[in-house]
């Protein structure tokens, strides 16, 4: 994996419109993001340079021509690729704020997106334009039409309208209790044919199930949850070395290798953006 040289990444909290939506501005030079995924809805548009993205099996060369879009926990990887330069912005809307847009656009639920790129020139410059007028904060009215206006096209256009294509119902049933028993549990030193046993499945069945489910090995989907809670925690305000036990890492270093893979800054930058 290439070494990584963040030379400038910033995220803050931007609630001033709905509670939950946070921004990411970075600057790559050489960077790769491991497959990882995020609770939040994600919007990125890319400023200058590119990058190469792996979504649903799909290898992608992205660059200012095209707008990203994540569902929420849709596994995901990325890299430099033939780019020496990256530049890019990314919006993160939580379950809070991405039903806040949905209340303001009037829609009972949001669309599920089964592309990730899309070519949209439209909506690249929207976004861009939100990013920014989000980052100087300096007009409440113009940003909030902004916002609105932009999520209101994205759904209309590209949005599936139709939800999310269900997995079958003996997958979601087991799937759903092995998440249950990796949240209860996500602290403790959790096996994998602990968590089979419970289910009734062998571990080679245990890890389709996941990969079938939500693409990741069950190791990784745990590894989600422990950096899901580890941003809970650190949002909270909590210290980073009770915070890594309490996700359930081996130690502060192994909370921060991990964030630094999969979120592209150190807990330490997260926590500082979560007090601005």
């Amino acid at each position: 994996m290439a070494r990584r040289d963040a030379r400038n990444v910033s995220r803050y909290w931007c609630d001033r419109h709905v509670p939950g939506l946070s921004l990411l501005h970075a600057d790559f030079t050489t960077h790769a993001y491991p497959p990882h995924s995020h609770e939040a809805f994600v919007v990125a548009v890319t400023e200058s340079g590119g990058s190469v993205i792996k979504s649903r099996g799909v290898v992608e060369e992205a660059d200012r021509s095209e707008l990203f879009v994540f569902n929420p926990a849709e596994p995901h990887a990325g890299w430099m690729g033939r780019s020496r330069r990256w530049r890019y912005r990314s919006l993160y809307l939580t379950r809070p704020a991405i039903e806040a847009v949905a209340r303001s656009l009037g829609v009972d639920a949001v669309p599920y997106f089964t592309r990730n790129m899309f070519g949209d020139p439209d909506l690249i410059a929207d976004f861009l334009a939100l990013h920014r007028a989000l980052e100087a904060g300096r007009d409440l009215l113009g940003e909030s039409e902004l916002l609105i206006g932009g999520f209101g096209r994205l759904f209309r256009r590209h949005g599936s309208g139709g939800g999310r294509i269900a997995p079958p119902p003996r997958d979601r049933v087991l799937f759903g209790r092995a998440a249950a028993l990796m949240r209860e549990r996500q602290a403790d030193s959790l096996r994998l044919e602990e968590l089979a046993g419970a289910l009734g499945l062998t571990v080679f069945q245990l890890i389709g199930l996941f990969k079938r489910s939500v693409g990741l090995t069950p190791h990784a989907y745990l590894t989600q949850l422990r950096l899901y809670r580890a941003c809970r925690e650190l949002r909270r305000g909590r210290p980073i070395a009770e915070t890594a036990s309490a996700a359930g890492f081996y130690d502060q270093s192994a909370l921060t290798r991990h964030f630094k893979r999969c979120y592209g800054m150190t807990p330490l930058q997260f926590a500082r953006a979560a007090r601005a």
